[in-house]
């Protein structure tokens, strides 16, 4: 499993149309069999800024399986008038240390 973090800052007056993106967007996202989990967080010091975490099966089931699908097209087709946002989007791996209660 990867898990990608996608960080975006916004103009204080697209934030709610960001968020209704997002929200169209989380079918053809958990629609992928690659996507196991995702969760879009806002900055509590500043929200204009996102944080968009993913859980991949793989980094080939991110990068082919899901980048290669009708699914990313749709997943896409909500998000793109937000892309010039993102600041930084990058895949981590799993170092282990880790709890959830």
């Amino acid at each position: 499993m990867i898990v990608e973090y996608i960080r975006y800052r916004l103009p204080s007056e697209r934030c709610a149309d960001f968020e209704q993106a997002y929200s169209l967007a989380s079918d053809p996202l958990l629609a992928s069999p690659h996507c196991l989990a995702y969760e879009l967080t806002r900055c509590t010091d500043d929200p204009t800024c996102y944080v968009l975490r993913i859980e991949w099966d793989s980094a080939e089931g991110h990068q082919r399986g899901f980048r290669g699908s009708s699914e990313f097209r749709t997943f896409l087709q909500h998000i793109q008038p937000f892309v010039s946002n993102i600041e930084e989007m990058r895949p981590y791996d799993s170092v282990g240390v880790q709890n959830r209660k």
